[in-house]
């Protein structure tokens, strides 16, 4: 059998072959950042979160460390800290499952089946039993709000009602971008 280190490089090989955009956050293998986009069928759709990825020393033996970047309204995502209650890859973790498996099959599970009974966000989860209707309202006014492309670093081609607000980006970047050519 592999070692964790060979079995980490081909899971991480494996992921940023699929459609996810992996960016590492240092120079080893067990931090990383992934885009990840809303299931189509449930009010997340649109959004974009980036995901911050931490492999434990003994992976796949142990699950992975996974939590929300940018900020998202759902019950067993804690609000301030981004951190995922996720009885799958918490206490249920097998070797069997890949990090594809996080985002493909895991996150989207989370975000089209919450678990209201086991909050980690407590509001969320008595406004999503008290009022379903506007639980969605919310989680779609979170996603305009802190889940679009841009939010995560992504290249916003889906996105085309937002142009002013990406006009100002796009000069601040290019401003910034002058300056640091002119100083040398």
């Amino acid at each position: 059998m592999s070692s964790p280190s060979k079995r980490r490089e081909m899971d991480l090989m494996k992921l940023m072959m699929s459609d996810y955009k992996v960016e590492m956050i240092n120079d080893g293998m067990q931090e990383f950042y992934v885009h990840f986009h809303g299931p189509s069928d449930s009010p997340y759709h649109g959004g974009v979160w980036r995901i911050r990825v931490e492999l434990p020393d003994a992976y796949p033996y142990k699950s992975p460390s996974i939590g929300f970047v940018n900020k998202i309204y759902h019950p067993n995502v804690d609000e301030m800290s981004g951190s995922v209650c996720l009885d799958v890859i918490n206490q249920t973790w097998s070797p069997m499952f890949d990090l594809v498996n996080v985002f493909e099959v895991f996150l989207p599970q989370l975000l089209l089946y919450p678990n209201p009974s086991d909050p980690l966000n407590g509001e969320a989860a008595a406004l999503m039993m008290r009022d379903r209707t506007a639980y969605d309202q919310r989680v779609k006014e979170y996603c305009e709000k802190y889940a679009k492309p841009e939010d995560v670093g992504a290249a916003p081609e889906e996105k085309s009602s937002d142009e002013e607000e990406l006009s100002e980006d796009d000069y601040d970047s290019s401003d910034e971008a002058v300056a640091g050519q002119a100083d040398p």
